[in-house]
């Protein structure tokens, strides 16, 4: 016969409690069936699953063993309980094993206890039972409570969705982010989300801030014509193929100088750096796959040390634009295509593949990959995807694949 207990201990962290508490347990013969522990601002909870077994040589009493406890944590002042747990109880905490488990990423300039509780209120309500909440962002210091920089929680649950499916959900999800001017990603928490190997990217608006072709059409002075139509094209008003060599045919006659000119200006998104250092520590294959240009790829992927570019080629003849495209444009079916080729040669499955873009011509390579990012996209794009994020820079993607400020260090 087995008696099962949960012993807990709160209090002020120190170190050595965890040791203490284990050696108790071993000198009554306890088996330990789980364990946990967080600390908050130096506030401990420790929570012990035991179980005694009667058919020991030494017959362990809770009680003794909760005095014994006492006794060593008195000094500390930490409080020592236990709450026995009915044998069914457990074996329905056991059967919990094998439910689907996800990850509610929620992030934002700041975190609001609003925010917090319709999120958690939306869960109950899915009966989408929370097992784990942790921070992934650092500590903020007093004299940035008020500058909002970036904050993300990472919230566990497990079990199904109650009577509506994985995209009905997905899509009040999207409401309630629009509402609250958060982003919530909600995703699997497969043994694939931490074994992304290969990061595929949009160039324009996403991983640096202009459209490329609009700030060529400002030198060539065509600008507000070629504007419109990329607008037209992003929003999915317009095939793309058509509208990139409408927008390139007014470029004809411009000086290939104007494309140094244009280069030295772009900007890269925010956390773009911090995003291509961690993800190049981390030993993963990074690719550009642009509607843009090769000119302009060509110096981000060095930049940035990108394993792969794909993108379109400007034809010059004797030192200016012709206003023509050199081969195979790289549209939004191409991007699709291309991503498979490059984990193909990476030996990858899709599962393992993060594509991150802004505009409808991504939509192809964000459905294929594993795990599909619309950034600071067009409502179409955000609507379509099934991740978004528009709050924070790129350098939030490394919470969407688990990991937290103490595993990547900025940028420098």
């Amino acid at each position: 016969m087995i008696r099962i207990y949960l012993l807990s201990v709160t209090g002020v962290n120190r170190n050595g409690i965890s040791s203490a508490l284990a050696n108790i347990l071993s000198r009554h013969c306890a088996r330990v069936l789980d364990i946990g522990q967080s600390v908050i601002h130096d506030s401990l909870s420790l929570g012990v699953l035991i179980g005694l077994d009667d058919s020991s040589n030494v017959k362990a009493d809770i009680q003794i063993i909760e005095e014994d406890c006492r006794q060593e944590f008195k000094e500390r002042s930490l409080d020592v309980r236990s709450q026995s747990i009915p044998i069914d109880d457990y074996q329905k905490w056991v059967g919990q094993h094998g439910q689907k488990k996800h990850v509610l990423t929620l992030l934002a300039r700041e975190i609001r206890a609003e925010v917090l509780a319709q999120v958690t209120s939306m869960l109950a309500s899915q009966k989408l039972d929370i097992y784990h909440i942790t921070r992934l962002t650092g500590r903020i210091p007093l004299e940035n409570l008020d500058k909002g920089a970036q904050a993300c929680v990472e919230i566990l649950v497990r079990g199904g969705i109650g009577d509506e499916s994985e995209s009905e959900f997905q899509q009040k999800l999207m409401e309630l982010a629009t509402h609250l001017d958060v982003d919530l990603a909600y995703q699997r928490d497969d043994l694939y989300r931490r074994n992304r190997r290969l990061v595929v990217f949009d160039m324009d608006s996403t991983l640096i801030k202009q459209e490329v072709i609009d700030e060529l059409a400002v030198e060539a002075g065509v600008g507000e014509e070629v504007s419109q139509v990329t607008e037209q094209a992003m929003r999915g008003e317009i095939d793309f193929d058509e509208s990139l060599r409408k927008r390139v045919s007014l470029l004809a006659g411009l000086p290939e100088s104007a494309l140094q000119k244009v280069s030295n200006r772009l900007e890269l998104n925010e956390g773009a750096e911090r995003l291509m250092q961690r993800l190049n520590q981390l030993g993963m294959k990074t690719a550009i796959l642009s509607g843009g240009f090769t000119y302009f790829g060509e110096e981000l992927k060095k930049r940035l040390n990108m394993d792969y570019l794909h993108a379109n080629t400007l034809e010059i003849i004797e030192g200016k634009l012709t206003g023509r495209v050199l081969g195979e444009i790289v549209n939004g079916e191409c991007k699709a295509r291309l991503l498979g080729e490059i984990a193909a040669k990476e030996s990858l499955v899709l599962d393992q593949v993060i594509a991150v873009g802004d505009g409808a011509n991504d939509l192809p390579m964000l459905g294929k990959a594993g795990l599909g990012i619309a950034f600071h996209a067009k409502p179409l794009v955000r609507e379509t995807a099934s991740h978004s994020l528009s709050r924070l820079g790129l350098d939030a993607i490394l919470y969407l694949m688990g990991y937290s400020d103490a595993d990547s260090p900025k940028a420098r």
